[in-house]
């Protein structure tokens, strides 16, 4: 038995003396795997919590600060550009060929750049949040509480590790699925919705005893799932938007406007530099 089985045994609770009567052999590692079971699960919520506000942040980042970048990158080169018309200096000249090579676009830039590029270049949106028009404003970083509840409520009910047979287990797996979908999406209607479906649904088959040896065996299965759980939350974390969002973790959204009052203080400076070096 892996340690974390073990472990899980032993917070169970100690066994029941022989000839007591007051509780079968397996009892105790039943109340294991439950408990290993429902950890497990709340672990899961809160990763999957994790990730879909960093996938969020990601997208967010880059549709609001990205063209804040790209007009950085664009002013660096007319700077470049401007000082090596000056100064004629092959080493100016240089530097001024690969700050342009930086800011042509790239094949199939318009992916990486979503809605932020058109036909005729910045989209209108983009254009606008660098001259902070108003603008349509992006989705949030992170989900509302409500729907926060509500996905964690269903997650508790639904999840797959609950599952006892293959049916089940497919059926919680499909289900999960798309509870998952519509929070990425912090679609609190489509939540109740399949709220009301999970509990209209076939109710879980009930449970038979089980032997000792397949008690052991969910326990080092839970144990192994945590570990790539762990493995899952240490990655999100130590990623760069991870790193990011975890200096806001309460309100993310106001970072990423701290971080685009920063770039417009850094284009206005660059504008005032290459104004200097064009009259």
């Amino acid at each position: 038995m892996e340690p974390e089985a073990a472990e899980a045994v032993e917070a169970a609770g100690p066994a029941a003396e022989p000839g007591d009567g007051a509780e079968r052999p397996e009892a105790r590692l039943e109340r294991a795997v439950r408990a290993a079971e429902q950890a497990l699960i709340e672990f899961e919520i809160a990763v999957e919590t994790f990730r879909v506000e960093v996938d969020n942040f990601s997208r967010l980042h880059h549709q609001t600060l990205g063209p804040m970048y790209a007009r950085l990158d664009e002013l660096d080169a007319s700077i470049a550009e401007a000082r090596a018309a000056r100064s004629g200096d092959p080493e100016d000249l240089r530097r001024a060929r690969e700050a342009r090579a930086a800011v042509q676009p790239l094949p199939g830039v318009d992916v990486l750049f979503d809605d932020w590029l058109d036909s005729d270049g910045l989209s209108p949106e983009a254009a606008a949040m660098l001259t902070e028009r108003p603008v349509r404003p992006p989705r949030r970083v992170r989900p509302s509480e409500e729907v926060r509840r509500l996905y964690r409520e269903l997650a508790r009910k639904a999840h797959p590790d609950l599952a006892r047979e293959e049916g089940e287990l497919k059926r919680r797996e499909e289900f999960i699925t798309r509870v998952n979908a519509a929070y990425a999406r912090g679609d609190e209607g489509l939540l109740r919705e399949l709220a009301a479906e999970w509990e209209a649904g076939p109710a879980p088959a009930e449970e038979r005893l089980s032997e000792s040896e397949e008690l052991y065996a969910r326990l080092e299965w839970l144990a192994r799932r945590k570990d790539l759980l762990s493995a899952l939350a240490r990655e999100l974390e130590e990623s760069a938007i991870g790193s990011m969002l975890r200096l806001a973790p309460e309100d993310p959204d106001r970072l990423l406007e701290e971080i685009a009052e920063q770039l417009r203080g850094q284009v206005s400076e660059r504008e005032a530099e290459l104004a200097t070096l064009v009259q």
